[in-house]
């Protein structure tokens, strides 16, 4: 969004003015431009197949004031650079945002209230598999049914990753946390080359829990595969038996849809983190704590 030049002198004083009087829909360094003005009542998006977009929309029509506004899709990548370029102007910027993520240790955000709940509330990370992975692998089905960890491992694994890689990454993590994961392979035999092919999706979550995951199962004898695809996709691999397991799913929410439509052909073991979370999220300076507060396009 373009910032309106204003006069030197005249034009700072308005400027001081207003913002010493901003109200709850005004960002502190505003003009006389509401939020929803300076967003120009946009919320700035991530993928069109991921699950937060979906809810996205939702929350667009669920809203009677968000009436006009609009969802600009684009990806996770483009929407952090986005963030990141708001962010260091101080300008207001709407997004959807999830977490564990490593942006919420980056930069100073919060999350607005939700109160017809279309984001969601909290949610668990699942693990899902084929139907006959237990009695075909029971070793590695044993592996990944103990497979649990705490938001705080999630994040610590996405934000080393951002100076080196995912892979690096993840072993690291395993190499720091010996007990945890003599927790997770305990009563698991080793294999000798047994193949596994494990789906994901293309978001830093799914990315370092599958990374994790492939780390001890090759430490455990297997050659693991991870393939990342949309959700729609992951779920029909693990249903028609092309893929072997997963550790994405969000639920119950953002993928709701396709676990009803795949449930009965597919295995779930359960959580493997909690306390996950989707939302429309701010940066902390801007004033505005609820999507109630924002306005419809007139």
């Amino acid at each position: 969004m373009n910032v309106k030049s204003i006069g030197i002198i005249l034009g700072l004083s308005t400027v001081l003015t207003l913002g010493g009087c901003a109200g709850g829909n005004e960002t502190e360094n505003s003009t006389n431009e509401t939020v929803s003005e300076q967003v120009d009542y946009t919320i700035t998006g991530i993928e069109p197949g991921a699950g937060i977009t979906g809810m996205a929309h939702q929350t667009l029509e669920g809203y009677e004031n968000l009436a006009g506004w609009e969802l600009e899709e684009s990806s996770t990548g483009g929407m952090l650079t986005l963030l990141d370029q708001a962010i260091a102007n101080e300008e207001p910027i709407i997004f959807t945002g999830w977490a564990p993520h490593w942006m919420f240790s980056e930069y100073d955000l919060k999350y607005l209230e939700d109160p017809k709940g279309t984001m969601g509330d909290v949610e668990s990370i699942h693990t899902i598999a084929r139907v006959d992975f237990e009695a075909e692998m029971p070793n590695a089905y044993k592996i990944l049914d103990a497979f649990q960890w705490e938001v705080e491992d999630m994040e610590a694994v996405m934000f080393e990753a951002q100076e080196s890689s995912f892979e690096e990454s993840a072993a690291n993590w395993v190499e720091a946390n010996k007990d945890k994961v003599e927790m997770w392979v305990e009563g698991a035999e080793k294999v000798d080359g047994e193949e596994i092919e494990l789906v994901s999706t293309p978001w830093d979550t799914e990315r370092a829990s599958s990374l994790v995951a492939k780390a001890v199962l090759e430490q455990q004898g297997y050659e693991v595969t991870v393939t990342d695809v949309d959700p729609a996709v992951l779920f029909e691999a693990i249903a028609n038996g092309s893929a072997d397991a997963s550790l994405a799913p969000w639920l119950p929410t953002t993928h709701a849809s396709f676990y009803e439509k795949h449930q009965d052909n597919i295995v779930d073991l359960g959580e493997n983190l909690t306390g996950a979370k989707n939302g429309l999220v701010v940066p902390s300076y801007m004033d505005i704590d609820s999507i109630e507060e924002l306005e419809p396009k007139e």
